[in-house]
């Protein structure tokens, strides 16, 4: 008889390839979010603003991991990210059920953002278990490695390794050995910090604790983008369960923007439709210019965890900042997707072909793209240089 599989031990070797993974699982949610607020048509909206500071949060969490990651010793890899869009789950294990793919705004993406972000209180309210693979599990999971292996924890930041600490003015938590701190309880801060935010507030309300002055979570901003209103305290007060959560938001109302009809982005990033449509060199020469920006904002923030130390900070400030740099960094996105790449119609009788290209992938790409109405092309969020990923386990459970 086959003898049942050993778990696998949560040490300090097990710490540093779940906050590997930890990295990617916010890498991961950059181009999910970033595609939706590509495709609104004006930039000003509350949408849009919500949008971006939810973007600029997952930035700070996936810095606050590498950090956490290089203070013991392990080296961050974030040039090599390659996420293959649309996928089901994850990076770590995540939301493994989950098929969730490069769209436009829409009501259904948000619903497909709030699961992403679901706080844990109402997960156990929805009788998930608490081993279900969430985000909010994953971090928690690594939390309570941290707890066990302590004295390791304290040696190796006592150590050191060949990565830097990244400092930006974006609330990054930092960790160095001083003699009379706790390592220990600066990584905590981290994780605490993370959840807080965005992927699973700890208390039982949707806006986090103090210590982040009030701020909702993510998970409340995008209820508020999809049920159209601002989140309020019901009166009198009422649990907050999934089913009730439609009464929390009542507030002030918030308007849908108008939203570009992108074209959901097939495996393929779009190749069987740009080899059909007439005016595939300029269409393939903005997807290019994007994927370019892409690369060298992946590039640029490796860089400043594995790059000379004096510079890390100009660093990933750059691969934030762009603005028409060489390389081009985040902010170029916004025009290369919005100027160039979201005005290229797709020619309606290539929309009619679709079902035909894509037989495996047709129902995702009706559903969250109108295809009675004009369809453009999005941004598919190609790291360019990077090499198909071999398969590689999640930390065990």
């Amino acid at each position: 008889m086959t003898a049942p599989p050993q778990p696998v031990p949560r040490d300090l070797s097990w710490i540093k390839q779940a906050l590997q993974t930890a990295i990617e699982l916010e890498c991961s949610t950059l181009p999910l979010y970033l595609s939706a607020m590509f495709s609104l048509q004006v930039q000003n909206y509350n949408a849009y603003n919500q949008l971006r500071s939810i973007v600029m949060e997952e930035m700070v969490h996936m810095a606050i991991a590498a950090n956490l990651l290089a203070a013991i010793g392990g080296t961050p890899q974030i040039k090599a990210f390659n996420v293959p869009f649309p996928t089901e789950g994850l990076p770590g294990g995540a939301e493994p059920d989950l098929k969730v793919g490069l769209a436009k705004f829409s009501r259904k993406q948000l619903k497909n953002f709030m699961r992403i972000e679901t706080p844990e209180f109402l997960l156990r309210k929805m009788k998930r278990r608490e081993t279900y693979p969430t985000i909010s599990v994953f971090y928690n999971g690594i939390r309570q490695a941290i707890l066990d292996n302590a004295d390791a924890v304290r040696a190796a930041v006592k150590a050191g390794g060949t990565s830097n600490q990244v400092y930006d003015d974006i609330g990054l938590v930092q960790i160095t050995y001083v003699e009379s701190n706790d390592p220990v309880q600066a990584m905590l801060a981290g994780i605490k910090e993370i959840l807080e935010q965005g992927e699973g507030a700890s208390a039982r309300s949707l806006v986090t604790l103090k210590d982040f002055e009030l701020e909702q979570s993510h998970y409340a901003r995008f209820a508020e983008l999809h049920y159209g209103a601002t989140y309020e305290e019901p009166k009198p007060a009422i649990d907050l369960t999934p089913e009730t959560e439609h009464l929390f938001f009542k507030g002030q109302a918030v308007g849908w923007p108008v939203v570009i009809n992108t074209l959901a982005v097939p495996s393929d990033g779009y190749a069987k439709i740009v080899a059909l449509d007439p005016n595939a060199a300029a269409v393939t020469k903005d997807l290019m210019a994007f994927d370019a920006a892409f690369t060298a904002t992946l590039t640029a923030l490796d860089g400043a965890w594995n790059g000379p130390a004096a510079a890390s900070w100009k660093t990933v400030g750059l691969s934030v900042r762009g603005i028409g740099g060489n390389p081009p960094g985040m902010i170029d996105f916004r025009v290369l997707a919005r100027e160039n790449i979201t005005r290229h119609q797709v020619p309606a009788e290539i929309v009619s072909q679709l079902p035909a290209l894509y037989p495996a992938e047709f129902e995702f790409l009706k559903t969250y793209t109108d295809l009675d109405q004009p369809v453009f092309y999005g941004p598919r969020f190609i790291n360019v240089p990077a090499p198909v990923p071999a398969p590689v386990p999640a930390p065990a459970a």
